[in-house]
């Protein structure tokens, strides 16, 4: 449900759906990172289940009555509030022109033969006028905004929100519709995870700003234990003449196995580790073995 919305959040780049069954019922975001270099590709992964049922409970929760009374009740303040900006900017278009008609008083009684200060007189009438041009036009912007926005319809969305649960859970409510809708609602979900206490979090843009962190579980049956990974040598001994370079760098960083440096795999280093001479002890006798497939 949401594909698009998915972003790594230790990379920056959006996450994929992969789907590991012929059904399409399992499925992941994962995030491969660059592909053209095998060794940094493989940044997050995470189970699509869960995530999608995690941020399903948020949409409905934000579209829930308690939220659409607050967001009606937010909607009144700043309609509230707009309309005490306009009234504040229409006592000072009041006092503008006050001051304009004063100006232009002054400037006809002034004696002709006085140029200086028909001068500075005339400069400040232009000052006023302009001061009464620029508030009449924010008095236009602000009433053209407050005109522009929607009605609302306090009980459809009321009912609305009391309907869309059985809604979204109705057997007969497609995947893409409720795609439409958490798009209309989420700009995008920001992913990351917390291995010490084997979360997701995830981090949701709502459309109006808001941000809401929640923390998914991650399943913990299949894990590789990392003690338990074996090492390049025994990888590359038991893959090599099998697979490509490419997909041994894979599949040594899937089995969290480590260069000598303690660096990712990448295809070059798999190459160099295989042309490179190791010894193997087989008895009382030590040999070097050069590997090439």
């Amino acid at each position: 449900m949401l594909t698009g919305l998915m972003r790594c959040g230790r990379c920056g780049r959006m996450m994929r759906v992969f789907y590991g069954s012929a059904k399409g019922n399992a499925h992941r975001y994962q995030c491969r990172g660059g592909d053209a270099h095998v060794g940094v590709g493989l940044c997050i992964g995470i189970g699509g289940v869960r995530v999608d049922r995690a941020v399903a409970m948020q949409i409905l929760e934000a579209v829930s009555d308690r939220a659409v009374e607050a967001a009606i009740f937010a909607s009144d303040q700043v309609e509230r509030s707009q309309r005490d900006i306009i009234a504040a900017v229409e006592r000072d278009l009041e006092g503008a022109r006050y001051e304009a008609l004063l100006a232009s008083r002054r400037y006809e009684l002034v004696d002709p033969a006085k140029r200086h200060v028909a001068r500075e007189l005339e400069a400040r009438w232009n000052d006023a006028l302009e001061r009464v041009g620029v508030l009449e036009r924010k008095i236009k912007e602000l009433t053209a905004l407050s005109a522009a926005r929607p009605v609302i319809d306090r009980g459809r969305l009321l009912q609305l929100a009391q309907d869309l649960p059985t809604v979204w859970n109705a057997p007969s409510t497609d995947t893409r519709t409720k795609q439409r809708l958490i798009h209309i609602l989420v700009q995008e979900i920001i992913c990351d995870l917390d291995d010490a206490t084997n979360e997701a979090v995830l981090l949701i843009h709502w459309t109006g700003g808001w941000h809401t962190e929640v923390r998914v579980a991650r399943v913990k049956t299949g894990r590789y234990p990392a003690e338990l990974a074996p090492s390049a040598v025994e990888a590359l001994r038991k893959l090599g003449g099998h697979w490509p370079d490419r997909e041994l760098a894979v599949s040594l960083n899937r089995m969290l196995c480590k260069t000598g440096d303690g660096e990712s795999w990448t295809t070059v280093r798999v190459r160099e580790m295989r042309e490179r001479p190791f010894q193997a002890v087989g008895g009382s006798k030590t040999r070097y073995v050069r590997w090439s497939w």
